[in-house]
């Protein structure tokens, strides 16, 4: 073992294998070179962390729309990147609409790594769309490394980017097993939102009524049915509903290869707790009522649900909140890239679970869904994608100090615990300044 490093990194508390211990990191490279929990001996630049902070693996994010190309007024990569930095996240995944082009095929893929690679602060891939024109070709971009496919089966809210009949939901779970890759499915029925549509308005009840838990249901339902006939691998998207979670828990019983993420707004707010009118925490699926939200933590807890993402869908402040608060005109999204970890560790706490099962749930299992053995997790070997992180101190959110580029955000007043100290992308401090270098790496599979 080299005893010369970039530098060495200690904290009274460093997350390793699940388990919070004394130690000390020698950085070589970008990498975790060397381990030490008695001291760590050899040259480089030695950085303490003070007592209170702890060191976290950098958070993994698959589920973020950037929409740059084309919707740069609502997110792009410098800002999307930078608010991941800030809050401890040191990889994402761009979701493939919202930009225009749509990722759908091997051109517009290309316009994205070349846009992200003079941009983002952090690393980033990308998911492939599965749309009506696309099937049929999706290995033009599962071989250029995109790490799955995203599809709808109701309309996406942009024309760009149309959803999957039932028909076209089994050729895509057929084409998908076939190159061994994954599907990543928004999983609401149109016919149950069709059934269930009304005038909108400004009434946050009226809105979740439009959007009953089940049309999440039927829409799981048909993804269970089609991957146990192909045999692929399908991940669900953005669970608001806990209704689903026996019928999930089941199949994954079964063994059946289904994955399932939830989003910190469903896990820290209620719809008992939304104002009339508070388009800001519009979101599809929606929001739901206190004992949904206790049992989705439950299905973590249980391991039914697999990983916390944050489904951070940003757009701009006159879409958000300019239609007098009426919920079937607004954009539906939350923008929660930036406060993911503050927000789900001050409720986790609040329910006495330990920090280290929330970063397993946010950093380790994206990771493995996805297949970088070298993001979230702190190793031999790992990329040094570090996060000083101090759990106990506590912040009110201004959005004025967010880095989203419309700061517009449901927490906004909202005290959370947990602040980021410092973020490290392979070994170096991750500049958040304008002028910053950008050193994120495209990743493929």
């Amino acid at each position: 073992m080299s005893d010369t490093f970039d530098r060495i990194i200690t904290a009274d508390a460093v997350l390793i294998d699940g388990v919070f211990v004394t130690a000390s990191l020698g950085i070589l490279d970008g990498i975790i070179a060397a381990i030490g929990t008695g001291g760590l001996p050899g040259s480089g630049e030695r950085i303490r962390l003070s007592p209170g902070t702890v060191l976290l693996p950098g958070l993994v994010d698959t589920h973020v729309h950037v929409n740059e190309p084309g919707r740069t007024d609502w997110e792009g990569f410098a800002s999307a990147t930078r608010a991941a930095a800030a809050g401890g996240v040191t990889t994402i995944i761009d979701m493939p609409l919202n930009s225009i082009p749509a990722t759908v095929d091997a051109a517009a893929l290309e316009v994205k790594r070349e846009i992200a690679a003079r941009k983002a602060v952090v690393d980033v891939g990308f998911w492939g769309g599965a749309v009506p024109t696309s099937l049929g070709h999706l290995g033009e971009l599962h071989n250029r490394g995109v790490f799955g496919f995203k599809c709808f089966l109701a309309p996406s809210g942009v024309d760009e980017f149309p959803h999957l009949d039932a028909e076209q939901l089994d050729d895509a779970l057929a084409e998908v097993a076939g190159l061994g890759a994954l599907l990543i499915v928004h999983a609401e029925d149109p016919g149950v939102l069709d059934a269930h549509e009304n005038a909108g308005g400004t009434g946050y009840g009226d809105f979740v009524a439009s959007r009953p838990n089940e049309a999440e249901l039927v829409a799981i339902d048909r993804v269970i049915d089609g991957a146990r006939r192909t045999g692929a691998r399908a991940h669900i998207l953005h669970l608001s509903s806990a209704a689903a979670l026996p019928r999930l828990a089941a199949v994954k019983a079964e063994g059946l290869p289904i994955t399932v993420e939830t989003c910190p707004h469903y896990l820290c707010f209620t719809a008992e707790q939304i104002p009339d009118g508070a388009t800001q925490f519009k979101c599809c699926p929606p929001i739901r009522d206190e004992h949904n939200r206790d049992l989705l933590w439950q299905g973590l807890l249980d391991g039914v649900i697999d990983i916390i993402v944050s489904d951070h869908s940003p757009s701009t402040r006159e879409l958000k909140l300019g239609h007098g608060g009426d919920f079937g005109l607004a954009w539906g999204g939350i923008s929660g890239l930036q406060l993911g970890l503050s927000a789900i560790w001050t409720e986790a706490r609040r329910r006495g679970i330990p920090l280290e099962r929330v970063l397993g749930w946010m950093s380790q299992a994206p990771a493995d869904l996805i297949g970088l053995p070298a993001k979230g997790r702190i190793r031999v070997g790992a990329d040094a994608d570090l996060v000083a992180f101090a759990p106990d101190a506590s912040f009110t959110v201004d959005v004025e100090a967010l880095f989203h580029r419309n700061r517009v955000s449901a927490y906004e007043g909202r005290q959370l615990t947990g602040v980021v100290r410092e973020t490290w992308l392979r070994g170096e401090v991750v500049d958040l300044g304008p002028t910053a270098v950008p050193r994120g790496v495209l990743l493929s599979r």
